[in-house]
This record gives C-alpha cells, sequence and structure tokens, in this order.
C-alpha cells in the first residue's frame, strides 16, 4: 500500500472511529458513569468486536469482488459518497446526539474501508493492513470517549466549540477520501 493512500486510511479510521456513534456514546455514559478502568474491559469488547466484524467484511467482500469486480468500483463511489454525505451531517450537527446518522455505523465503516483502501491484486496483505490500522486507531479513540466523557461533554456543550469541532470531523473525513480520487 503506498504512504499517502496508508496515511490517508489512518486519517478515514481516525475520523470515523472518534466521531460520535453508538459505540462511543456508550463509552462515554460507561466512562462518566463508571470511570476509566471499570470500563476498559467495555472498550476492548468494542475494539475486537469492531476488528472481528472489519475481518469478516473483508474476506466476505473479497470473494464477492473476485466474482464481480464491477462491485469494487461501485462500492468505492457509492461508499465516498456516503461518507460525504456523513460529512456533511457531522458539519452541520449542533448536537452530539444529531451527528448521529441513525444508520449502523460500524458496518458502513466497515464495508467503506474495504472498498476503498484495499488492493484487489493484493487483497489479503491489504485487508489485514485496514484492520490493523483500525485496530491501532481504535485504542485512543475509544479511550478519549471513556476517559473524558464527562470533560468532553461538558467542553463541547458549548454551540460554538460543538460546531468547530463537528466541521474538523467532517473535513478530515473528505480529506480521507482522497486516495480514491486519484
Amino acid at each position: 500500500m503506498p504512504l499517502d493512500t496508508f496515511l490517508a486510511l489512518v486519517l478515514f479510521a481516525f475520523t470515523t472511529s472518534i466521531t460520535p456513534g453508538p459505540n462511543n456514546m456508550m463509552l462515554f455514559a460507561s466512562g462518566v458513569n463508571f470511570g476509566f478502568r471499570r470500563t476498559i474491559p467495555h472498550m476492548c469488547g468494542i475494539g475486537v468486536g469492531f476488528f472481528s466484524l472489519l475481518i469478516g467484511v473483508g474476506f466476505g467482500l473479497g470473494a464477492l469482488l473476485h466474482t464481480v469486480p464491477v462491485v469494487y468500483t461501485a462500492l468505492k463511489f457509492a461508499g465516498g459518497a456516503y461518507l460525504v454525505w456523513i460529512a456533511w451531517k457531522i458539519a452541520t450537527s449542533r448536537s452530539l446526539s444529531e451527528s448521529s446518522t441513525g444508520v449502523p455505523k460500524a458496518w458502513v465503516m466497515a464495508v467503506t474501508a474495504m472498498a476503498t483502501y484495499t488492493n484487489p491484486q493484493l487483497y489479503l496483505a491489504s485487508v489485514l493492513i485496514v484492520g490493523l490500522a483500525f485496530a491501532a486507531v481504535n485504542v485512543p479513540s475509544v479511550s478519549t470517549w471513556a476517559g473524558f466523557g464527562s470533560a468532553l461533554r461538558e467542553w463541547l456543550s458549548d454551540p460554538v466549540r460543538l460546531k468547530w469541532f463537528n466541521i474538523s470531523m467532517a473535513v478530515l473525513l473528505v480529506l480521507s477520501l482522497w486516495p480514491m480520487l486519484k
């Protein structure tokens, strides 16, 4: 995987992992209610679960892509368009609960990552690279939500801060699509 594609993948993994979603909201609440240390098993469960989902989607998509290669291109552009829509929703959101898209975020992240950042010629290796990139980014992302839940919630209760946080996350999400556009 070229370095620029890998860096875009890490940016994609970060922005999709750090932005609000069902898992992050659960970790946020767990951090507030039980503290960081007692939330560690929850964080590990989410990390292992998402890695398993990502690898499963990758290998399932791999079988489909070998059978019908045009699906790769279709998924790549559909996933990119969907991420631009998510970025718009995040950028225009003015509350933490509003920025959630209502769609199973983890599934969309997994399918989009596999369609966008894998190489059909080196599929097995690229699936593993995508999985490991997400695993590495997942730790600081979930730790942020669990460890600083109450402080982050209070800080983001300011509408101006929330607006700029959401716009920043949306811009980073759109920038992570750069390799797909080349």
